[in-house]
Parts: C-alpha cells; sequence; structure tokens
C-alpha cells in the first residue's frame, strides 16, 4: 500500500467511504443502463431521447468515480479489480465519443451556455459603479 493514499484507501474502507463507493458505482450501473436502452431503442424516438440524455448527463460523473475507483484499487494493490475498472471506464468513454451525432437535451447547450455567461459577464460590466 502507498503511503500518499493510504489515507484515502483507509477511507474508502470505512462504512462511509464504502456508502459513497457503493453509490458511485450505482450511478455508473445507471448510465451504463441507459446506454444499452439508449442502443436497442428506435433511432429519433423519445425513448431513446431520454435515454440519451441521461447517459450524456450521468457519463463524465461515472468516469469520474470510476477513476477514483481505480486509483483507490491501485493503491490497495487488487490488480483483478484495477483491470475491470479500466475496462468499464474506457467503455463508458468509447461510448460517450462514439454516438455524438444523436439528439438530445445536451446538443447545442455549450453554445448557449457561453452565450449565457457571456451576457451575465457583460452585464457586470455594465452595472459596475461608477467611480466619484
Amino acid at each position: 500500500m502507498s503511503t500518499g493514499f493510504q489515507p484515502a484507501v483507509l477511507f474508502a474502507t470505512s462504512l462511509p467511504g464504502a456508502i459513497l463507493m457503493t453509490l458511485g458505482q450505482t450511478l455508473v450501473v445507471v448510465c451504463v443502463c441507459f446506454d444499452f436502452v439508449r442502443a436497442v431503442s428506435v433511432p429519433r424516438s423519445h425513448r431513446r431521447y431520454v435515454a440519451n440524455t441521461v447517459f450524456r448527463t450521468l457519463a463524465l460523473p461515472s468516469i469520474g468515480v470510476m477513476a477514483f475507483s481505480v486509483l483507490i484499487d491501485a493503491a490497495s494493490g487488487s490488480w483483478m479489480d484495477v483491470a475491470s475498472g479500466v475496462f468499464v471506464m474506457v467503455a463508458v468513454i468509447f461510448r460517450w465519443h462514439h454516438d455524438t451525432d444523436e439528439d438530445s437535451w445536451w446538443k447545442g447547450k455549450g453554445k448557449a451556455l457561453g452565450r449565457w455567461l457571456r451576457d451575465r459577464a457583460a452585464s457586470r460590466s455594465l452595472v459596475a459603479p461608477a467611480a466619484a
């Protein structure tokens, strides 16, 4: 066990850490299940739209949870868990990058959020008090 990661490993094996790790793994399972629903649904259907939106929403947190889990498993020395965790993480990353042309709630939100932030930043600079 590495001395730098020993506190993280000890926390992960405690009751609160185990509960957080279980919640994180549940998030990953839900993400993968919605990816499966997306894969078997009819293209351009409402079911596929919802499944794709949920998958896109949960993909980044799932990747983070799996990266943390792999790090804890590597620090603990359980190499089979590291291998399976890396496999799941790479599979989610691949699915996240592979099917980008589908319609979801997030499609076009990057530009819309950027515009919203730019408008908010511009309005703050306009409302700045005048120097007396």
